[in-house]
């Protein structure tokens, strides 16, 4: 079996943060059912451009491999029979809508405890269940802004920066996969389930980690360092080369020991203002200047057969295509591909899960109720009467679902 084969998932989820996090729960085997709103047309993350057509894009892709798609208008009664029906024969309700929604919609525990009392009812929201932002929408950029990533990011003379990519989105996704298989365990060991309340705040929050650390004990303010660098361990940062950008890491003091070495002045070994992390700290200033004035004499290739040889961490500041075509990304077998019949051979970065009894497969995601009549037909065994009498009242919306393809799918 794959590791998840027993996990069944209602995953009443759009766009970026919740698909993230249940795509890997699909990814290891779970049975990931999608609740489309026919009324929006399904997930917006269908539409997002630059690489959107009709119902599906690239982006979509991403984010919704190897799950299973079923349009259902959860406003009428009709639709919400059916969701009910899924909730008696499934493990988890996962949602990523704003902290309010599930309350309104009636997917929390209290509302399908007496359907389901192991059921598990995940929101994964912006700012939780709780608090005075509930009701507020919450996107990865304004939850960098608000949790103070940006104010830390960037040049000291620059403005405040967010991060290249969508870390708080993707790290709340993370946060809730981990909620959510820590839920099923306990409602699967205790025979009752549970409310879990994850948010993009909490997790941004949590991650400012061991600043935060310092500042609530000692009241440390983060500063912003020149090159991206470490905030107390020095050296560790990007230095500039004769031709292109390198990173040098001296995470431990026997790197320094060997980077002396590489430099050309062993004698910093023992010089007092650099003899120890601490030291080096405090004359930061002193000592990076005199770096950079070596390390920009040589080109990054020149420099990294040296300091790799030394092994010192170190690394090129390469661009996405590089760090894609990298020997050792194709070596660890990074990079999959599926056919899709839009968009054709569709290359992908896959699951950065390893275990030495499973391997994923990949499918491409699911039109828009492409699944409908594996769905309530197969699973919950509704006949072809009673699915089109449904499908008549306005369950599934304007998605008839019924021969595995939306209306927009290319011939």
């Amino acid at each position: 079996m794959k590791p998840l084969e027993d996990i069944r998932i209602i995953a009443v989820e759009q766009y970026g943060a919740g698909p993230w996090g249940s795509v890997h729960l699909a990814d290891l085997g779970a049975d990931v059912i999608k609740i489309e709103d026919p009324a929006a047309k399904g997930d917006v993350g269908r539409y997002v451009p630059p690489y959107a057509e009709g119902e599906d894009s690239l982006f979509f892709e991403t984010f919704n491999r190897n799950k299973r798609s079923l349009s259902l208008d959860l406003t009428t009664a009709e639709g919400r029979a059916v969701f009910e029906d899924l909730v008696k024969v499934s493990d988890v309700v996962y949602s990523n809508l704003r902290g309010d929604v599930p309350a309104k919609l009636g997917i929390t525990y209290d509302n399908l405890k007496t359907l389901n009392p192991q059921i598990v009812c995940v929101s994964l929201s912006g700012f939780g269940m709780t608090g005075p932002r509930v009701k507020e929408p919450g996107y990865d950029y304004i939850l960098q802004g608000l949790a103070g990533w940006m104010e830390a990011t960037g040049e000291p003379d620059g403005p405040p920066t967010k991060s290249g990519l969508s870390m708080v989105d993707f790290s709340g996704g993370y946060v809730a996969a981990l909620t959510l298989l820590a839920a099923v365990h306990a409602a699967r060991r205790d025979g009752v389930g549970a409310d879990c309340d994850i948010s993009l705040y909490d997790t941004a929050i949590t991650m400012l980690n061991y600043p935060a650390t310092w500042h609530l004990n000692r009241g440390y303010e983060l500063q912003r360092h020149s090159h991206s660098a470490h905030p107390s361990l020095v050296p560790f940062q990007a230095f500039a080369a004769k031709d292109a950008w390198i990173v040098i890491g001296c995470a431990k003091e026997k790197f320094w020991q060997r980077l002396c070495d590489v430099l050309g002045h062993p004698e910093w070994k023992d010089d007092e203002r650099f003899i120890d992390f601490a030291a080096r700290e405090r004359n930061r200033s002193v000592l990076i200047p005199l770096i950079d004035e070596i390390v920009a004499t040589r080109t990054v290739d020149e420099w990294l057969v040296e300091i790799m040889a030394a092994g010192i961490p170190c690394s090129p500041v390469n661009t996405m295509s590089q760090g894609l075509a990298e020997e050792h990304t194709l070596a660890r077998g990074l990079i999959g591909q599926y056919e899709h019949p839009r968009f054709g051979t569709v290359k992908h970065t896959v699951s950065p899960v390893r275990m030495s009894n499973f391997e994923p497969q990949y499918k491409r995601a699911p039109f828009r109720g492409e699944d409908r009549d594996d769905i309530v037909g197969g699973l919950l065994g509704y006949d072809a009467d009673t699915i089109a009498d449904l499908a008549a009242k306005g369950a599934f919306g304007d998605n008839p679902g019924h021969d595995g393809a939306t209306a927009t799918e290319p011939a």
